[in-house]
C-alpha cells in the first residue's frame, strides 16, 4: 500500500496532538510505503528519529501565517489555552499547507503514485481539506481523520469555558459553514472518527462512510506491559497519580481536594505528573490543604520517562471534565494502573467496568466526594485492583497499541478502496 500522509502536527519530541500525529504516521510506516507531508518546524525531530528528508518526508513552511496567530492567541489566552481560538484563526495556514502540498504532489497523485491519501492531523473537524475533492477527482481515495471534538462543555461547570479562555468556542457550530467543510466530507472515501461524541457531532448523511476508532494508542516498547499482580501485592499506602496538563478542565484541583484527608491519614500517596499554567495555583491549593509536602510534583516529564513513574503507581485519579481522547488513560492501563475517570467523553469510552471506574458527571462537590470515596474504598481493600489492572493491560494489548492501530488503518484503507466491507473496532 502506497500512502501519502498529511500530518501538519507530527513530532516525536512533543506531546498531545503532535505526538498523536507522529505515532499514527510511524505506525502506518511500518506496514505501508509512506511519504509524510508536514510543517517545517517538525524537521529537526523527524531527522532525529531517523527519517530522511525528501525520501521519507517533505516539510512545508507556513510559519509566516501561523506564527503571528500563535503569538496573538497566547497573548490573549495564555500558554496551553485558547485551543478553539487558535484552530479558527490558524485555519488559513492549514489551507496554505494543503495548497502547497497539492502543488508538489498533485501530479504524482493524478498519475497513480499513491493508493491512498490520508490526512491525520489536524484532528479538529473544523478544518476543511482542499486536497479531498482533488483526490476524489483523480480517483484516489482520501481518508480523513481521526477527527475528534464536539464534546459539549459540561453544564455542571458553567465557568469552565471562561477559565479555559475559550469564548470563541460558543461559535463552534459555525465551522459547518466554512467553505470546503461539506466538500471535504462529500469527497472523503472514509472518515475516521475518534470518539462517540465526535460521531454524534457528524451529520447523519456522512456516517455511512465513518468508522469509530480511538485516536490514541500506546507504544509497547515505551510502556512495557507488566505481568499480572497478585491481589495481595497491593500494600498501604495506595500509590495514586494524576497524569495530564495542568489546566482547569483536567481536574487536578479536584484530585487535591479529594486526596487531602487520605494523604494526611497515610491511606494513599499522590504524584502529579504534568505541567501547565495552573501549577502555581495548584501548589497554593495544596499548601492551603496542608498537603504540600505530601504531594510529589514530578513536573514536565519527557514522554519516554513516564512509564518508569507509572510502574510504581496503583491508581490513576483523572477527573478530566472535557477530554476528547484520553491518551493518559491508555498509558496507565498499559502500565497496570487502574484509572478512575468521569463518565463523560473519551476516557469513559476507553475503559470498561472490568478495568476502571467511571464516576458520574456532577457538580464539583459531588465529584470530589465520589472520587474521595472511591480512593478510600480502594485503599482500604485493594484486592479488586489486581483483576482490574490485568483486564486493562489485556484491553490495551488487544485494541490500543500502535502496531494494532496500523493494522486497523490498513483495514480502513482497504475499505476506502472498495476491497472489503466496513470494519468495526473495539469491544
Amino acid at each position: 500500500m502506497r500512502v501519502l500522509v498529511l500530518a501538519e502536527s507530527c513530532n516525536p519530541g512533543w506531546e498531545s496532538v503532535p505526538l498523536v500525529g507522529w505515532s499514527h504516521y510511524h505506525a502506518i510506516a511500518q506496514v505501508a510505503e509512506t511519504h509524510l507531508v508536514t510543517r517545517s518546524w517538525n524537521r529537526e525531530n523527524l531527522v532525529g528519529a531517523g527519517l530522511i528528508e525528501e525520501r521519507d518526508f517533505t516539510c512545508i513552511d507556513t510559519s509566516a501565517l501561523h506564527d503571528p496567530v500563535q503569538r496573538l492567541v497566547t497573548a490573549i489566552s495564555g500558554p496551553n489555552k485558547g485551543y478553539a481560538m487558535l484552530t479558527a484563526l490558524a485555519m488559513p495556514s492549514y489551507l496554505l499547507l494543503e495548497h502547497l502540498a497539492w502543488r508538489r504532489f498533485g501530479p504524482a497523485i493524478r498519475a497513480g503514485a499513491y493508493d491512498v491519501v490520508h490526512r491525520i492531523t489536524p484532528v479538529s473537524p473544523a478544518i476543511p481539506s482542499p486536497m479531498a475533492p482533488r483526490c476524489a477527482a483523480a480517483g484516489v481515495p482520501f481518508v480523513l481523520g481521526p477527527i475528534n471534538g464536539g464534546l459539549p462543555w459540561p453544564a455542571e461547570f458553567p465557568d469552565l469555558r471562561r477559565q479555559e479562555r475559550e469564548p470563541l468556542s460558543r461559535l463552534r457550530g459555525a465551522y459547518r459553514y466554512v467553505p470546503g467543510y461539506r466538500s471535504t466530507r462529500n469527497s472523503a472515501s472514509a472518515i475516521v472518527v475518534g470518539s462517540r461524541g465526535a460521531m454524534a457531532d457528524l451529520e447523519p448523511r456522512w456516517r455511512d462512510k465513518a468508522v469509530l476508532l480511538a485516536e490514541n494508542a500506546v507504544e509497547p516498547d515505551r510502556f512495557p506491559m507488566p505481568a499480572p499482580r497478585a491481589p495481595g501485592s497491593y500494600g498501604r499506602p495506595l500509590a495514586c497519580v494524576f497524569l495530564g496538563r495542568l489546566v482547569p478542565f483536567k481536574g487536578a484541583d479536584m484530585v487535591l481536594d479529594a486526596a487531602a484527608p487520605l494523604l494526611q491519614s497515610g491511606a494513599i500517596t499522590l504524584g502529579i505528573i504534568g505541567f501547565g499554567p495552573e501549577e502555581a495555583a495548584l501548589r497554593s491549593q495544596a499548601e492551603g490543604l496542608g498537603i504540600a509536602e505530601l504531594v510529589v510534583w514530578h513536573g514536565k516529564v519527557p514522554h519516554p520517562e513516564i512509564a518508569a513513574i507509572l510502574a510504581r503507581a496503583d491508581v490513576l485519579a483523572f477527573p478530566s471534565l472535557r477530554e476528547f481522547g484520553g491518551g493518559a488513560v491508555l498509558e496507565c492501563m498499559a502500565s497496570g494502573v487502574v484509572p478512575v475517570v468521569l463518565d463523560y467523553g473519551g476516557p469513559a469510552e476507553l475503559i470498561t467496568p472490568e478495568c476502571g471506574v467511571a464516576l458520574p458527571l456532577a457538580p464539583r462537590a459531588q465529584i470530589v466526594a465520589s472520587l474521595q470515596a472511591t480512593l478510600a474504598r480502594l485503599a482500604a481493600d485493594p484486592t479488586s485492583l489486581a483483576a482490574m489492572a490485568a483486564a486493562g493491560v489485556a484491553r490495551v494489548a488487544r485494541h490500543f497499541t500502535w502496531p494494532a492501530k496500523a493494522q486497523q488503518m490498513l483495514q480502513i484503507y482497504a475499505w476506502a478502496r472498495g476491497e472489503r466491507g466496513k470494519p468495526v473496532f473495539h469491544d
